[in-house]
């Protein structure tokens, strides 16, 4: 995972690169949003995304709001 000197600088928001079960910082930062509620996900924290989309997802609900919203998932 990442290191404290990984983060970038207080409050910034990251650019990452999501990969299958693994992430890539591209610009460092505390955070990433959530493609679905827009709220701010502590990278710490982050365990949701969509490769194929290259989102992120705050919690199970909302990565399953998404696959409902494109068709994916009843």
């Amino acid at each position: 995972m990442l290191g404290r000197y990984d983060r970038g600088s207080p409050g910034g928001e990251a650019k990452v690169e999501y990969g299958d079960g693994t992430m890539r910082v591209i610009k460092p930062g505390n955070f990433v949003r959530c493609a679905v509620t827009g709220e701010e996900i502590p990278l710490d924290a982050l365990r949701y995304w969509s490769v194929e989309r290259q989102e992120a997802y705050a919690s199970p609900d909302s990565a399953m709001q998404r696959l409902k919203a494109v068709g994916l998932a009843k």
